[in-house]
């Protein structure tokens, strides 16, 4: 019997850190670079854990975009949380909402010098989503929240 209980529990631990999403650290060039040399239809979302419209946009994205993932649309959540928060908080929070999508956080603090890096009127308000197919030429900024009608207009778009 102990060792049954030893085994649930060692798989329970086990089930967690592999639950357990990995979040990288990324500098704002090699955000630019990954949306410039990118060769498929990418959303890339701007939230934060204390986001309240954030947290609740982000379950219609990765559900529209499920639906669209034979077309390579690729969903990646960039945390703009701050540096206490990286990486547990982040972690065990995405955790916790079951966000499935690849998620980074910019390691930058001064929203004058990365904002323009992904659009020239962003502000940094959040939620915000840039919607980009190189392929396509086509490139939509977003700097509000999005409802599911409004997110699978733009994966239509921008296919």
């Amino acid at each position: 019997m102990m060792k049954k209980i030893i085994f649930i529990v060692a798989f329970l631990i086990f089930l967690a850190h592999v639950s357990a999403q990995e979040i990288k650290k990324i500098k704002i060039t090699e955000l630019e670079s990954y949306i410039h040399h990118c060769d498929h239809p990418l959303i890339v979302n701007f939230w934060a854990t204390f986001c309240g419209p954030c947290v609740k946009e982000i379950p219609d994205f990765q559900l529209i975009v499920s639906k669209y993932k034979d077309r390579g649309v690729e969903l990646l959540l960039v945390s703009l949380d701050l540096p206490e928060s990286y990486p547990s908080k982040i972690s065990s929070f995405a955790s916790e909402k079951k966000f499935t999508s690849p998620i980074v956080w910019l390691n930058e603090t001064n929203a004058d010098y990365f904002c323009p890096k992904i659009d020239k009127n962003w502000s940094g308000g959040i939620p915000s989503s840039l919607f980009i197919n190189n392929q396509k030429h086509y490139r939509h900024f977003f700097e509000r929240e999005l409802n599911s009608v409004q997110v699978e207009e733009n994966i239509k778009a921008m296919l």
